[in-house]
């Protein structure tokens, strides 16, 4: 097919376009308030200069608003654009060949070389005098009285006054260049053949600390169902531990007919409270309370007053039935049911859930299903929720979770996602690409250096425009041998790894910071005594907990802006295999973080870090200061190599703020 004689003008190339996630086809993630950066491979045919500039407007607006763009060297162009709410965005690049860029260069590089650069001037003026038709008000005045001045000096061109050459003759075509570059020749520019969707989230989405915990193991006295009244009250203990999310695992009416038993026990005694995941009862189902822990009335008190410090709470959604649901006799076609009639109760080969019914999605009534899920989400919302932890939501199809979190989000854009899927990596991916804010890790499972190493230096990495981590060291479900056998070493090394490795983590307490460490039997991953199946009481005075070291950690990362990111995530070298090291940076590099970790729960460790001081804009024969913010003490290191010494049964890791000048007179 012949092109249209105007298509040979529009000789500009885009490439390669970043981020753009599966051609266009999911958004990336940004957070309100941040520049969303472009990058893109921008060229022409010949020598020519070209512009670029990035096109981007919130969802549904109908004008675009332009950001320059900037070459980065190698034709590589980056830009970016200001995520100024929370909501939908989209963008693309646009990029012209320009004339006046390209006749500027020549120019300079003419009057660098003494040579006659009149006819030069006079094709300058046409290219002036068009910008000025462009223009408006007094700018575009400057550029008529530019295009005379360049007409004058090309039919005679005299220097100066008095005929002498000026000091920096170039100087005067710089001044009109910064001019000119605000009335581009657009004319023939060409745009990115896709438009490429943003969604910004609020800010705690990026950063934020989640605190689990079982509403009925929250009462005061030991022998007492806990109440949401006692999770009020559990609120200051929180807050002051430093976490903004509390999250609540499911509060729901629990089924009585195949209740588990103590340590997932097949027969359940009369005392047995059962799994909270086992939700459906004669009260109800997921949008009812569970009678013992109280009344609607209490929950949404207790959400008003954990705003009041600082905290919101985290509802569970687990999109399964208890035997006892209601909807086994509402809605029996949203179930599987076996050749011999009964329905199917959820398996994880070798493991068996006897007292859950999955749902079935390949009902013929899914679109009733879908719209009831969804129903039960809105129900908690309008009950003043924003945060919800999902449970197994790869055992869903990607399907109705894009459809359902689009739904959401039309109307109640700042709702967070939780997803909790331990699963393949292609599968978690595909499910943050689907809408989920945030995601589970691997994190938990990766305890040694090379491990680290890989995870964080390559597989998170390649998935930052739309994967956000949030980095647990145990859940209900999870205590990893690590801290099983690592003692307290183990426990304050995976804290401080979490918490500085990712700007967001979580814990389930007071198991973590209580140091709960046996498990139901050996090999085996499962708590002994698991909250899952039974009530516990915590003695959250005991003198050996975590809670103070926790709020410690929780403080530096509010104070330290390096630390309320993960794209700045560098690993760092350190000649020790039980030595991992890594820093981050605040975007205006201001704030600078340093952190080692000694893996070995058991032995001190030593070693040499490679500081990237170049990286920290420190000169190599500058000292500077290095401040441990776990113990305060203060070092004067020199170089980009450093020494550094790790005793587990003190504290087994540096958090170092980096400051560009030496530290005062201290230890190290």
């Amino acid at each position: 097919m012949t092109p249209k004689s105007t298509d040979g003008q529009r000789r500009a190339l885009i490439d390669r376009v970043l981020p753009e996630i599966d051609c266009g086809r999911f958004a990336m993630k940004a957070t309100a308030g941040d520049q969303v950066r472009v990058q893109a491979d921008v060229l022409a045919d010949g020598h020519q200069e070209v512009g670029a500039e990035v096109l981007w407007r919130r969802r549904r607006e109908s004008d675009w608003h332009a950001s320059p763009m900037v070459d980065a060297g190698n034709d590589r162009w980056t830009g970016a654009f200001p995520a100024v709410g929370v909501g939908s965005y989209e963008y693309t690049v646009r990029a012209w060949v320009d004339r006046f860029a390209t006749w500027h260069r020549d120019l300079l590089k003419k009057l660098a070389a003494g040579q006659d650069v009149a006819p030069d001037l006079l094709a300058g003026a046409s290219l002036v005098a068009a910008a000025a038709r462009r223009a408006t008000g007094e700018e575009a005045a400057a550029l008529r009285r530019w295009a005379s001045r360049l007409r004058g000096e090309g039919r005679r061109p005299t220097p100066t006054a008095d005929g002498t050459a000026p000091e920096d003759p170039a100087a005067p075509y710089r001044e009109l260049a910064t001019l000119m570059a605000r009335f581009p020749d657009r004319r023939h520019a060409v745009t990115y053949e896709r438009t490429l969707p943003v969604f910004a989230d609020r800010e705690r989405a990026r950063f934020s600390a989640w605190y689990e915990l079982f509403p009925r193991s929250a009462a005061d006295e030991a022998g007492r169902h806990g109440t949401l009244k006692d999770v009020e009250r559990r609120l200051p203990y929180v807050a002051n531990m430093g976490f903004d999310i509390l999250y609540l695992p499911p509060i729901h009416p629990i089924g009585l007919s195949f209740r588990k038993g103590r340590n997932n026990t097949v027969a359940a005694q009369p005392d047995d409270p059962g799994s909270p995941w086992a939700i459906g009862g004669p009260e109800g189902g997921h949008t009812e309370i569970h009678p013992d822990l109280g009344t609607l009335t209490d929950f949404e008190h207790l959400v008003r007053r954990a705003k009041d410090f600082g905290v919101e709470i985290a509802m569970d959604l687990a999109y399964q039935c208890s035997a006892d649901h209601p909807w086994l006799t509402e809605h029996p076609e949203w179930f599987r049911r076996r050749p011999d009639g009964s329905i199917q109760y959820a398996e994880n080969p070798p493991k068996k859930y006897q007292d859950i019914y999955p749902l079935d999605f390949d009902t013929p009534d899914w679109k009733n299903m879908w719209d009831a899920l969804k129903e039960i989400a809105q129900v908690w919302i309008d009950r003043g929720i924003r945060a919800f932890r999902v449970d197994n939501p790869h055992t869903k199809p990607f399907a109705f979770w894009e459809w359902m979190i689009g739904e959401i989000r039309r109307d109640h854009p700042d709702v967070i996602f939780l997803s909790e899927a331990f699963t393949r990596p292609k599968v978690m991916h595909r499910l943050a690409k689907a809408g989920f804010t945030q995601s589970y890790t691997y994190f938990t499972w990766r305890n040694t250096k090379h491990e680290l190493t890989e995870y964080f230096a390559r597989d998170l990495a390649a998935v930052r425009d739309f994967f956000r981590p949030n980095l647990w060291p145990n859940t209900p479900d999870i205590l990893h041998e690590t801290l099983q056998t690592g003692g307290r070493p183990a426990f304050v090394t995976r804290l401080i790894l979490a918490a500085t490795l990712g700007a967001s983590y979580g814990i389930y307490g007071p198991a973590f910071e209580l140091m709960e460490h046996l498990p139901v039997a050996p090999g085996r991953e499962e708590y002994l005594g698991s909250e899952k199946y039974e009530i516990r009481h915590w003695d959250l005075d005991r003198p050996d907990s975590l809670a103070d070291l926790i709020a410690r950690v929780n403080r530096i990362r509010r104070e330290n802006p390096a630390l309320q990111r993960d794209d700045t995530l560098q690993l760092v070298d350190v000649d020790n295999d039980q030595l991992f090291g890594y820093a981050k940076t605040s975007l205006d590099g201001s704030n600078i973080i340093l952190v080692v970790a000694n893996l070995d729960p058991r032995n001190v460790q030593s070693g040499m870090v490679d500081v990237p001081i170049h990286d920290f804009g420190i000169a190599s024969d500058r000292a500077y200061g290095a401040t441990d913010l776990l113990t305060g003490a203060t070092y004067t290191w020199q170089g980009w190599r450093n020494f550094v010494m790790l005793d587990p049964g003190v504290v087994p890791a540096h958090v170092l703020r980096v400051e560009r000048t030496a530290a005062p007179a201290g230890r190290g």
